[in-house]
């Protein structure tokens, strides 16, 4: 644990000098409505905290836990059919890569024309942003498998099916628990957007409202809550990885 937190001490010391010079850089502009100081965000952060943790939170964060479960769904199937078949991962392989050229703000008020205000409009854009990196990272983690293993399990007599559970899902683990943490964040951006861009509630919602209202700390607010529930995530994925890829690092 004493390393763990030697381990920590620099990132949290470089960031208390960010934010150290984010307060000086602050008082010195004295314009609060365009960039409030880190203390007034978190004093703003205090005085609305019964819309944000009550409403405006726990919608972001549906929006971004059913997004996150259909790409992971899409991501590990997209991933499977082009391991299984080099014919699939010709004819896949070009649309996935394509599905990431498409401008998210600009796609996003389509799916609110589309699907109305309602949670599923902006559940389609986390899912068009975050399914690809699952995708490509499972898939080159199939690819990982090392050769030699999969023809000695052949030379035994193991079918397809057999060195897909032995030896390519083991392989492919560490990648998927990767995807994930990258996918996390993604799915919360993705959440944002679509509230920003038409929505009845969530953060990126609150976030617009106080931007007309010109509150610069009402604005960052919702945003220092969206990194906060990201990181918290994220470190609940790893210490779920730690437990399930414990040979990572061995031979």
């Amino acid at each position: 644990m004493k390393k763990a937190n030697r381990g920590n001490l620099p990132a949290l010391i470089f960031l208390f000098l960010l934010l150290f010079l984010w307060q000086l850089g602050a008082m010195r502009v004295n314009a609060a409505y365009i960039l409030p100081t880190p203390v007034q965000i978190l004093q703003r952060l205090w005085e609305l905290r019964e819309p944000l943790f009550t409403v405006h939170l726990p919608a972001t964060m549906a929006v971004t836990g059913i997004g996150l479960l259909i790409s992971i769904g899409l991501g590990l199937a997209l991933a499977v059919a082009m391991d299984w078949s080099p014919l699939l991962q010709k004819c896949l392989y070009p649309v996935v890569v394509a599905s990431q050229t498409i401008p998210t703000t600009a796609i996003a008020p389509l799916f609110v024309l589309w699907f109305g205000y309602g949670i599923w409009s902006k559940v389609l854009v986390t899912v068009l942003i975050t399914f690809f990196p699952i995708t490509i990272t499972v898939c080159d983690g199939f690819r990982s498998a090392k050769v030699e293993m999969s023809e000695l399990l052949a030379t035994y007599g193991a079918t397809k099916w057999d060195i897909f559970l032995k030896i390519k899902i083991p392989c492919a683990l560490p990648y998927f628990f990767s995807a994930i943490k990258m996918a996390i964040p993604m799915s919360i951006i993705g959440a944002a957007i679509g509230e920003w861009l038409g929505s009845q509630s969530g953060l990126g919602y609150f976030s617009r409202r106080m931007m007309t209202q010109l509150d610069g700390a009402g604005v960052f607010a919702p945003i220092v809550l969206l990194s906060a529930a990201a990181m918290l995530v994220v470190a609940l994925v790893g210490l779920l990885e730690n437990k399930v890829v414990k040979w990572r690092g061995e031979s």
